[in-house]
């Protein structure tokens, strides 16, 4: 496989996967609406289209001789997705089934779908496993659900399907998201010595945003038999709240101040990850640490500027801004 189709190519993910796809010798398209910027190098190796992936007009032009197709694009996480359901709906739903269908009907051999570990809703158990029941909470995990069946549903020998499941992502990238849990407290104790945690012992799964992209490289090179019609978790550390607080705090400044507060939100989940370890041998090469100090680091060369009101940093103050259709 050498050609390799991306969407939402210039996030946060895909300004890390792309340049890490093209060091691989892969020729790489990228289809995105450059909503949070440019953030993509130029390459010969690496064509940039400002699109939407709503356009299938674009996508039948565009997905003629890939070989794989990376599906990233969509409106991301719970709050950015309830700014505007119908313009979620449209995106992160809608779209989905004709963008399988023309790369199915062009011959593209792969598709990897970002999924997300929150279509399991809440659960009892202390690990969650693949094969567990999904039971999505809002729409925009609902959705995620949905995609999954209907990927399911084009699963062929010739088409091989896989679904992947991430934790939240943490770290630094070209397109900065400030708004993820790890992220939000690696800034607020840099710049204000001070971290808020809500409740605290609510366990949450968290993926350093290299090994994220490093997961879609594994499954793009596995045997289609232990990757097709398949879903993998990919969220290697589970910590509670307070203790991200404090990984934060360690890594940053003796002097930071950890306020608890009480919250009604007391999601709390215990991601497993073994399938992908064992299955395909995929291991993480970064924990939450790194991605605490590659913040540290862009903070301290001042690559990250204006950080609490920089709207290409926080999707919702973005998409409110553009007003985005």
């Amino acid at each position: 496989m050498k050609n390799i189709f991306v969407t939402g190519g210039a996030g946060y993910v895909g300004s890390l996967l792309i340049p890490l796809l093209i060091k691989e010798g892969y020729k790489v398209t990228s289809v995105d609406l450059m909503i949070y910027g440019d953030t993509l190098p130029e390459h010969e190796q690496l064509k940039i289209i400002k699109g939407d992936i709503r356009d299938q007009n674009l996508l039948e032009q565009n997905l003629k001789n890939q070989d794989a197709v990376i599906h990233l694009a969509c409106i991301s996480n719970d709050p950015s997705f309830e700014l505007n359901p119908k313009l979620g709906k449209s995106i992160n739903l809608d779209a989905f089934e004709p963008l399988v269908k023309i790369s199915k009907k062009n011959k593209v051999r792969r598709f990897i779908y970002a999924s997300s570990s929150s279509v399991y809703g809440i659960k009892k158990e202390k690990n969650v496993y693949e094969d567990m029941s999904l039971e999505p909470l809002t729409d925009y995990s609902k959705f995620k659900a949905d995609c999954e069946k209907i990927l399911s549903m084009y699963s062929s020998d010739e088409f091989i399907t896989t679904s992947i499941r991430p934790a939240t992502v943490c770290g630094y990238s070209k397109r900065q998201r400030l708004d993820l849990v790890v992220n939000i407290l690696t800034n607020h104790a840099y710049h204000n010595k001070k971290i808020k945690v809500l409740g605290g012992d609510q366990l949450r799964p968290n993926i350093h945003i290299h090994d994220m992209c490093m997961s879609y490289l594994k499954v793009l090179n596995s045997p289609k038999e232990k990757i097709n019609n398949q879903a993998f978790n990919v969220g290697f550390e589970n910590h509670s709240v307070s203790d991200l607080a404090d990984l934060v705090k360690k890594n940053i400044s003796d002097d930071i101040e950890i306020i608890k507060t009480a919250t009604n939100d007391n999601r709390s989940y215990h991601v497993s990850s073994e399938k992908i370890s064992n299955l395909l041998d995929f291991q993480p090469q970064k924990n939450i640490e790194n991605a605490v100090i590659d913040l540290k680091k862009a903070f301290n060369e001042n690559l990250l500027i204006n950080t609490f009101d920089n709207e290409f940093y926080f999707n919702i103050k973005r998409m409110n801004n553009i007003n985005l259709k």
